[in-house]
């Protein structure tokens, strides 16, 4: 089963590779390929839709409108479990993506000892050793991981509350709404650290190339990684730091 699944990811890669295309400017890096990028954008979208179609469900008078941007709240009941769905599914071939950058470091654990340190934006640039992810990337995408499992579970079990033990409804009302509050709130966090707190790490998701300087300063492992498979002639010509 999981290796089908890897297949099917593998596949997916190589076909976005194909008919996708990222135009990396002299003085920058690639990043993020179409593959993932188109993965990054399904997400957000449907997790987007998810919380919008959820809050016009879970307090009506309070989100009332909201209901007209799905058709009606007949129609976003019905809406929401799918938008739901599509963010698991996407998320699923995220999660297989990323996988391997994802995984924990002693590199990790000695950066979220600086924790305070990164959030107040006290450093201008990261620890040598940080990688493609620093450990706060990771541990959001961990989380998400975890929320999205009971995010899942859930909604499965509130989609088809009418064969379910109520208590069990009644759990699961609870733990969905933790799960996408939680959500909510990384979700937040991660626009502000991909804008205002880091610039140049948007256009990483929609262009896929990041600067060099950008890549110095915020990935340095990664950066010396990349910068030393390199051909020769564009390790001679890359622009220093001033």
């Amino acid at each position: 089963m999981s290796s089908s699944v890897e297949r099917i990811d593998r596949e997916a890669r190589e076909e976005f590779g194909r008919r996708g295309r990222t135009v990396v400017h002299r003085g920058e890096l690639l990043r993020h390929p179409v593959y993932t990028r188109v993965l990054h954008w399904s997400v957000a979208i449907s997790f987007v839709l998810s919380l919008l179609s959820g809050f016009a469900i879970y307090s009506p008078w309070l989100y009332r409108w909201l209901t007209p941007l799905f058709g009606g709240g007949a129609m976003t009941r019905f809406l929401h479990p799918w938008f739901g769905l599509a963010f698991t599914i996407a998320f699923f071939f995220q999660f297989l993506n990323w996988f391997a950058p994802m995984r924990w470091t002693s590199a990790d654990s000695r950066w979220m000892r600086r924790l305070r340190a990164y959030v107040t934006n006290q450093e201008k640039s990261e620890p040598k050793e940080t990688g493609f992810f620093n450990a706060g990337q990771k541990l959001y995408f961990w989380l998400i991981a975890l929320s999205a499992i009971l995010f899942l579970i859930t909604g499965v079990l509130l989609w088809f509350d009418d064969v379910v033990l109520r208590w069990l409804v009644a759990v699961s009302y609870v733990v969905h709404d933790l799960a996408a509050l939680i959500m909510l709130a990384g979700f937040i966090i991660h626009i502000y650290e991909g804008t205002a707190a880091a610039p140049g790490t948007f256009r990483s998701m929609t262009d896929g190339t990041v600067t060099r300087d950008w890549a110095r300063t915020h990935h340095p492992a990664w950066y010396e990684e990349v910068a030393k498979n390199e051909p020769r002639e564009d390790r001679d010509n890359r622009p220093t730091s001033t």
